[in-house]
């Protein structure tokens, strides 16, 4: 299986407040977020990790050429970068898409914070579901313009919403897509559309067969004080 990396956004809130570290490189617990992704990942049977980030600063594109080159912690690591800055994160998962067209895949962004029990337990989940796609939803509200998600009593999600709508969960951020998923992305690059909201809505609009999978919470860091926060959190 496959996993991918979003790691192409400039992190101007952190930079705001102080943090001058590309998000991706910033510590969470002694650990570099993009480190924590690609550890877990490699736990859970990557095949390949696929990262994107920008080429607005070259310590991330260097670090990452260097666990390509050195591994993670004396592991080979299977990873395959692009360098390339974009407009969106769904403009960022429309460059990697062509690396991803030929088996399942989970992606998430570089600054989602989860629990590796959950997520493996999530994984084994994904790998098991026939369907076209599992996404990860939790009832904790962490971020500032949360993508609010429609499931019927089976967790069958039938919409994504701006406002609540009655809906229990909001997106984690955490996708885990059958390619059929990228012919939806290159309709929805083809109407101009932005943000991977817009790519999960389409998802339900061209009849993907989507379940919601709840973890018990998810955080992202945005600012400086979502570090500490994150580091509580794991703690547990």
């Amino acid at each position: 299986m496959k996993y991918a990396i979003i790691a192409a956004g400039e992190g101007s809130r952190l930079a705001a407040e102080g943090i001058i570290m590309p998000k991706p490189l910033v510590e969470v617990g002694g650990e570099k977020l993009i480190d924590r992704l690609i550890r877990i990942f490699m736990a859970n049977g990557a095949e390949e990790i696929v990262v994107i980030c920008n080429d607005r600063t070259a310590r991330v594109s260097q670090h990452l050429a260097g666990l390509q080159r050195d591994g993670l912690k004396g592991c080979r690591v299977p990873l395959r970068f692009i360098v390339k800055s974009t407009p969106s994160s769904m403009h960022s998962f429309f460059e990697i898409s062509r690396y991803l067209s030929d088996e399942p895949f989970c992606m998430t962004t570089v600054d989602t914070i989860f629990r590796e029990d959950e997520f493996a337990a999530y994984i084994k989940a994904f790998k098991e579901w026939g369907g076209d796609g599992l996404m990860g939803v939790t009832g904790y509200v962490d971020d500032e313009r949360p993508l609010y998600v429609q499931t019927d009593g089976d967790m069958n999600i039938i919409g994504f919403h701006d406002a609540q709508e009655n809906c229990k969960y909001v997106s984690a951020g955490i996708y885990g897509l059958h390619p059929n998923a990228i012919y939806t992305l290159d309709n929805c690059i083809a109407r101009s559309e932005h943000r991977m909201r817009n790519f999960q809505r389409g998802l339900v609009r061209d009849g993907r067969r989507l379940k919601a999978y709840a973890f018990n919470k998810v955080l992202d860091v945005d600012h400086a004080g979502d570090i500490v926060k994150a580091e509580e959190f794991l703690k547990v």
